[in-house]
């Protein structure tokens, strides 16, 4: 058999395959449902959640515990290091290679996150965008640390409009990503994403947001932060802090505790803002998943009307 014939083999035997996404705002419960329905349907998990990706954060990143990645095997978590540079192009890449092995022995795959980019990555495809010199990084970190985010800010408005309309101006990585590859192409980034062609996947889709009601989904974000608080985020976020150069790092609730550590906040004050910044992360999150038009709303605890969803009742 020739190398066509083989690969239009494999696109009709993975016709017959199905991802399975879960996603949703973080807090929402995408661990537990995923997990029972990988059991379910036996099958593996890949995460699509990048903060999880680093071996080094685990409480600041609700990461699976020991005993949920003993329940399902899950991948790229805990698998780089916080020195180690990873986009959502590098991801779609390792991550459809991966998807595409366990298609050979399962029918089912579970992908589950809250990082939208990455989940497009494997939705859409992303294309490459081109990767800048370390010295046009370098300057652009400078322009960071001399005029802080509305420095950053006010250069992204000036040099992509259009982008700066959509993208989270409370992430500084996101907004310095922009400007770098304006310095170093001359083209908005903006331009990159408008170009992008949808790539075809020789694979169903299925996917599933899970939502609570507002003030369910916040106290479950005050609770978390709380129990974070008490199973040792504050000392892990310590041991880190020598590390905060690091773009792992500029996160939601490191940052915060870091700001602790260097007497800008009191512990009370950096708890309290982890719980705000939490929130408006979580409704951001839901605004970039209303875009997909093809995926279903659930509560986490609807579990049956996922299995539904993935294998319809006759």
């Amino acid at each position: 058999m020739n190398l066509l014939s083989r690969m239009n083999l494999k696109m009709m035997t993975n016709s017959n395959k199905t991802l399975i996404i879960i996603t949703g705002p973080t807090a929402v419960g995408k661990t537990t449902a995923s997990i029972e329905i990988a059991k379910k349907f036996n099958t593996e998990i890949v995460s699509a959640d990048a903060r999880q990706f680093y071996k080094e954060l685990s409480i600041g990143t609700a990461a699976p515990t020991v005993e949920e990645q003993s329940a399902v095997k899950h991948h790229f978590v805990k698998h780089l290091s916080i020195k180690d540079y990873c986009n959502a192009w590098i991801y779609e890449n390792e991550a459809m290679n991966l998807i595409e092995g366990l298609f050979e022995t399962k029918d089912h795959v579970v992908l589950t996150g809250g990082s939208g980019l990455y989940i497009d990555a494997i939705r859409k495809g992303i294309d490459l965008i081109p990767d800048v010199t370390p010295k046009t990084r370098k300057k652009v970190k400078n322009l960071y640390r001399m005029e802080g985010l509305p420095g950053i800010r006010t250069t992204l408005k000036k040099t992509d409009p259009e982008y700066y309309q959509k993208v989270d101006l409370a992430n500084p990585n996101r907004i310095m990503r922009a400007i770098e590859v304006y310095m170093e192409t001359g083209q908005k980034l903006s331009e990159f994403h408008a170009k992008k062609t949808i790539k075809k996947r020789n694979f169903k889709i299925k996917t599933i947001i899970l939502n609570r009601p507002r003030q369910e989904l916040f106290d479950r974000i005050n609770q978390r932060t709380v129990e974070m608080i008490k199973q040792g985020f504050v000392e892990e976020a310590w041991s880190l802090f020598k590390h905060r150069h690091y773009n792992a790092l500029n996160t939601l609730g490191y940052k915060e505790l870091f700001a602790f550590f260097s007497n800008k906040y009191s512990l009370s004050l950096a708890i309290e803002k982890i719980k705000t910044n939490t929130r408006r992360y979580a409704k951001r999150q839901l605004t970039w998943f209303k875009k997909y038009d093809d995926a279903y709303w659930l509560h986490p605890d609807e579990k049956e009307k996922i299995t539904n969803i993935v294998v319809p009742a006759d």
